[in-house]
C-alpha cells in the first residue's frame, strides 16, 4: 500500500486560488497584440456581440500528455461577464453547443463501438483523429452591442500533425461568412486567437472591418480571465511572437514535403538546414505576415542602442527603453541579433538571436536601461569538416531592436583569424544525401542598413581572451565492485556508511533490469497503462520499480505528465486501507480510459481522494512573454503542487523546435529559436527545482519535429544543423538549469534511434554538456504492444531496443514491458550476433546508478 498524499476535500483549495491567480498574471504578459485600429483597449462598453466557436470552448491547452485536467475552465464568456460586460448573443452561442453536442455524441457513439471491437486499442485513434467541432452556424441576424468581438479557436495535439485546410490552418467558411456578415453592422471588429500555433491571417488583415487581432493563445484554465484583463486595459499586452507567422504556408522552408505533405512521414529531409524560421525568411528576403519577436502596444516606446562593448569574451549592449505614450503604462522587449561574416563556412543566415530582456511597467514618460550580455562563443559556428566550433574572421555585427524586422546596427566586431572555440568529435553524421537548399544572394536589408554598417562602432575582439575548449570523451565503463558482505541500502549510502556504487554492486542482472524500466508492465487492461501507472500519485504517467523499497530501501519515483501543468487524476476512490479501486474515480486522461471498462461496486467504507491542479499556459505563450522571471514563476506553480502531491519527476518542459507550423505539439514548445527554447526551459526547470525532490525532465531530444508516424520517422539532418538548431537549446538548458531527467524522442536520428543513439545521449548530453541526470525513453519507443494493448503498427524502420537504451546511456525505459526486461537481462555478456544490442554489465550498473543517484537526491532534498 502506497501512501497517498492527495487531499480528502473535494472543496477549492487555498493553493489552487493563489496558483490560478498567478497563472493568470503571466498569461496575460504573453498574449500578442498584432493590429489594432484604436478599438483596444475597449472603453465606453457594456454590451459585447461575442461571435465565434471559442466563446464558449475555449481552448485551454491543447491535447494527449499536454492536457492538463484542472477543476475548471474559465471561457471567453465567463470572463468578459465576470469583467462586467453583457453578452448579447446567447441564443446564437445555444445554437452553437446544441450543433456541437449533437456531432460530439455522434462522435461517442462510433468511438464506444470501436472501443467494442478493438478494446483500449481504439484509445490511439482517438488521440490520432480526436473529436472537432462543425463549422459555425449561420448568424441569421446581427445582436446589437457596443463592441463585437469574434473568436477563433483552434486546437491540437499529441499524435497527429496539422493541415494547411479549412478548420485548422486555413479560416473556415463560416467564419469568413460570420466576420463579413458582422462588418455589415460593426466599423470595427475584436478578432481574438485562441490558437497554439500558426494560423493564416491574410483575410482578417485584408478585411476592412478587422480592427484588432489579439493572439490570446491558450492561456490555461483561467483562460477568460486573463482575457479580459487585456482587452479592458487592466494590463497593457506587452507580449512577442516567438515563432515566424508567414504570409502563405508554401513560404516556410520545409512545408512542401514536411510530415505528411509529400505523402512519406517514414523519411523526414532537412532540405532547410540551418535555414529555420526567421534565419531562412530573412536570408531568402521573403517577407513574413508577422515576423518573430512581433507584438503592439496599447502605449508607445522609443528603444535606443546606448553602447556596445567588450569585455573579455562577452558582448554587453546597453539599450534605454522609453514610453512615449500619454495613456498606458507597458513592458517592452529588446532583442540582440548579431550577423556574421561567412569565413570558411559556405553560408550564414542573415541574423540570429544573441540575447534579450523585458523591461518593468513603464509608465508613459518612464524609462528604463536594459543591459544584454552574451559570450561571443554564441557567434561561433560548428565546422563539420574540422568538427569544432569556430568564429570566422571577419566583422560580426550586433542588432538592437524589437523584432527582427526592426534591428539595427548598433556596433561592428571585428576577429582577425580564424578562432577555433570547441574542438570537438562529429557525432550526428548524415547517413544520406539531402538537397540542401541556399541562400540567392538577395537577402533582407532596409533603407540605411548600408550606411549603418559603415557609421558602427568598431571593437576589436582578440582571439586570445577566448580559450578553446578540446572534449574528452567517456570511455568505457568499468564494473562497479565491491568487498561488504552486508546488504546495502541506500540509507547507508546517504548516511555515508557505504558508497552508491557499492550499493550498485550488490544488484542482480535481474533487479538492474527492473530498475531500468518502468512499472506499467503486466499491469491492467489489455496491456501496459498510460496516464494510471502510478499508485501513490494516481494519474501520473508512470513510476519506477517497487521492488527495491524492502530490500534496498529504494523508493519509486513518480513521473507526472506535462508541459502545461501537472496531468494527474482529479478524483480517485480508494478502500478503506487506501488501495486504490481502478475503475473509480477518474484515470490521469479524464475520464478517457472508462469506455468500455466494468464499473466496480463501491464499497460502503470507501474513501474519495483529490488530486486538483493549475493548468497554467501553454508553453509557447510563456515564451511570448519574453521574460524570463515569469517563465520561472509558472515553472514555480508547478513545483509546489508537485512538492504538495508527492511527484517527482514532470515530464516537461518540453522544447523542440517550431520547423514547422503543421507540427500538432508545436503549442508544447517555445519557439523556432534555440536560445529562446533553452532560455525558456531553463527559467521553468529552476522554478520546479526550487522544490524538494522536484524536477523536470526536458523533452523531446531530439528532433521530434513531427507527429504523424513519430515513432518510425527518419530525421536525416546535416550535423551542422542538429547542433546548431535542433539541440543548442537542449545544451543551454542543461548548462544553466541541470535539470534532474531528459526525455528521448522516438523518432531516428540519421538511421538511428534517440533513444539508441550513444553518440547523442551519451558523448553530446553528457561529455560535451556535462549532464548529470537520468535520461529516460518517451513511453512506447520500444514498441511491442502499444499504450493501450493495441497491436503494434508495422513499420518501415524498426522499434528502439531496451538493451540499446542501456548502451546507448539512456537509462530508464518506459512505461516499461516484459519484453523490455528480457532484452536487458538477455543482452547482458551476449556476443555479437547473439543479441540486436549485447551489453556488458557494467553498461547496465552505470544506468542503475544514474537513476539511483538521482533517487539519493530526490530522499535527501525531501528529507532535508
Amino acid at each position: 500500500m502506497a501512501k497517498i498524499y492527495a487531499s480528502r476535500s473535494p472543496e477549492i483549495s487555498e493553493r489552487e486560488i493563489n496558483n490560478m491567480n498567478r497563472s493568470r498574471k503571466i498569461a496575460s504578459q504573453g498574449m500578442v497584440l498584432l493590429e489594432n485600429n484604436g478599438i483596444l483597449p475597449l472603453k465606453n462598453v457594456k454590451t459585447i456581440a461575442a461571435y465565434g466557436n471559442g466563446v464558449r470552448k475555449t481552448v485551454k491547452g491543447g491535447t494527449g500528455s499536454g492536457d492538463v485536467n484542472s477543476r475548471m475552465v474559465i471561457n471567453i464568456e465567463q470572463g468578459l461577464e465576470d469583467a462586467g460586460f453583457e453578452i448579447v448573443t446567447k441564443d446564437w452561442l445555444d445554437i452553437f453547443d446544441k450543433q456541437c453536442a449533437e456531432a460530439f455524441e455522434t462522435y461517442s457513439v462510433a468511438f464506444k463501438k470501436k472501443i467494442e471491437e478493438q478494446g483500449m486499442g481504439a484509445i490511439m485513434d482517438f488521440l490520432e483523429n480526436p473529436y472537432k467541432d462543425p463549422d459555425l452556424p449561420e448568424i441569421e441576424e446581427v445582436a446589437k452591442a457596443d463592441a463585437c468581438v469574434f473568436i477563433i479557436s483552434r486546437n491540437s495535439g499529441e499524435g497527429a500533425d496539422r493541415h494547411p485546410v479549412a478548420g485548422d490552418y486555413e479560416l473556415t467558411e463560416g467564419e469568413k461568412a460570420s466576420i463579413t456578415k458582422l462588418g455589415e453592422v460593426y466599423d470595427s471588429i475584436v478578432v481574438v486567437l485562441n490558437v497554439g500555433g500558426v494560423i493564416d491571417t491574410k483575410f482578417l488583415r485584408a478585411c476592412p472591418k478587422v480592427g484588432a487581432i489579439l493572439n490570446m493563445s491558450q492561456a490555461g484554465n483561467i483562460s477568460g480571465y486573463a482575457l479580459a484583463d487585456v482587452l479592458t486595459g487592466k494590463v497593457t499586452p506587452s507580449g512577442h511572437l516567438t515563432t515566424t507567422w508567414a504570409e502563405d504556408y508554401m513560404d516556410y522552408a520545409s512545408a512542401p514535403t514536411f510530415s505528411h505533405m509529400n505523402g512519406d512521414t517514414d523519411d523526414e529531409y532537412y532540405n532547410d538546414g540551418i535555414y529555420v524560421g526567421y534565419r531562412y525568411f530573412d536570408t531568402f528576403n521573403i517577407a513574413p505576415a508577422y515576423p518573430i519577436g512581433y507584438g503592439k502596444s496599447y502605449t508607445t516606446f522609443d528603444v535606443k542602442a546606448d553602447g556596445v562593448c567588450l569585455e573579455g569574451d562577452q558582448v554587453i549592449v546597453q539599450a534605454t527603453v522609453t514610453n512615449t505614450g500619454s495613456e498606458y503604462s507597458g513592458k517592452e522587449v529588446v532583442q540582440v541579433y548579431y550577423s556574421a561574416p561567412v569565413g570558411s563556412l559556405p553560408e550564414k543566415p542573415y541574423q540570429e538571436l544573441a540575447g534579450f530582456a523585458k523591461t518593468g511597467e513603464l509608465a508613459p514618460g518612464a524609462s528604463e536601461t536594459l543591459t544584454i550580455t552574451f559570450p561571443v562563443q554564441f557567434m561561433a559556428s560548428y565546422c563539420e569538416k574540422c568538427a569544432s566550433w569556430v568564429l570566422a574572421p571577419g566583422t560580426y555585427y550586433v542588432r538592437v531592436g524589437v523584432h527582427s524586422r526592426a534591428t539595427h546596427i548598433a556596433a561592428a566586431i571585428t576577429l582577425a583569424e580564424r578562432t577555433v572555440t570547441s574542438v570537438l568529435q562529429n557525432k550526428a553524421v548524415l547517413d544520406g544525401e539531402l538537397e540542401p537548399i541556399h541562400p540567392t544572394g538577395y537577402m533582407y536589408t532596409y533603407e540605411g542598413e548600408v550606411e549603418e554598417m559603415a557609421a558602427a562602432p568598431v571593437l576589436v575582439l582578440d582571439p586570445a581572451v577566448i580559450k578553446t575548449e578540446t572534449i574528452t570523451y567517456s570511455a568505457a565503463p568499468e564494473e562497479m565492485t565491491t568487498d561488504k558482505d552486508w546488504t546495502i541500502t541506500l540509507d547507508d549510502v546517504i548516511e555515508g556508511k557505504a558508497d552508491l556504487k557499492e550499493l550498485v554492486a550488490q544488484l542482480t542482472v535481474e533487479e538492474m533490469a527492473d530498475l531500468c524500466i518502468g512499472t506499467a508492465r503486466g499491469g491492467g487492461f489489455g496491456g501496459p497503462q498510460v496516464g494510471n501507472s502510478s499508485t501513490a500519485v494516481p494519474g501520473a504517467a508512470g513510476d519506477t520499480t517497487s521492488k527495491l523499497i524492502e530490500s534496498r530501501k529504494v523508493p519509486n519515483i513518480t513521473l507526472p505528465d506535462g508541459p502545461a501543468g501537472l496531468r494527474l487524476a482529479t478524483h480517485f476512490v480508494t478502500d478503506a486501507n487506501d488501495n486504490i479501486i481502478p475503475g473509480l474515480g477518474e484515470t490521469g486522461f479524464g475520464g478517457l480510459l472508462d469506455f468500455g471498462r466494468p464499473k466496480p461496486e463501491r464499497p460502503e467504507d470507501a474513501k474519495d481522494y483529490y488530486q486538483y491542479c493549475t493548468a497554467i499556459p501553454i508553453a509557447t505563450l510563456l515564451a511570448q512573454t519574453w521574460d524570463l522571471k515569469a517563465i520561472e514563476d509558472a515553472g514555480d506553480i508547478v513545483g509546489s503542487e508537485m512538492e504538495e502531491f508527492h511527484a517527482n519527476l514532470w515530464l516537461a518542459p518540453g522544447m523542440n523546435i517550431h520547423r514547422n507550423p503543421l507540427c500538432g505539439r508545436n503549442f508544447e514548445y517555445y519557439s523556432e529559436d534555440p536560445l529562446v527554447a533553452g532560455r525558456c526551459a531553463a527559467a521553468d526547470t529552476k522554478g520546479v527545482q526550487k522544490h524538494p525532490g522536484c524536477g523536470t525532465c526536458i523533452k523531446h531530444y531530439a528532433l521530434n519535429s513531427q507527429e504523424d508516424n513519430r515513432q518510425g520517422n527518419n530525421a536525416h539532418v546535416s550535423e551542422r544543423a542538429i547542433r546548431e538548431i535542433y539541440v543548442k537549446g537542449f545544451e543551454i538548458a542543461v548548462k544553466e538549469s541541470q535539470p534532474l531527467s531528459l526525455m528521448t524522442s522516438y523518432n531516428l536520428i540519421n538511421g538511428e534511434h534517440a533513444a539508441n543513439k550513444y553518440d547523442t545521449v551519451t558523448a553530446m548530453l553528457r561529455d560535451e554538456w556535462g549532464f548529470n541526470g537520468l535520461v529516460m525513453t518517451d513511453w512506447g519507443t520500444t514498441g511491442g504492444e502499444g499504450f493501450f494493448g493495441e497491436e503494434p503498427p508495422k513499420r518501415k524502420y524498426e522499434d528502439a531496443d531496451a538493451a540499446g537504451c542501456i548502451k546507448a546511456g539512456n537509462d530508464l525505459t518506459m512505461p516499461g514491458g516484459e519484453h523490455d526486461l528480457q532484452s536487458i537481462i538477455n543482452s547482458v555478456g551476449a556476443q555479437e550476433g547473439e543479441a540486436r544490442y549485447p551489453i556488458t554489465k557494467a553498461e547496465l550498473q552505470l544506468c542503475s546508478w544514474r537513476i539511483l543517484n538521482i533517487i539519493k537526491k530526490i530522499v535527501v532534498d525531501t528529507r532535508a
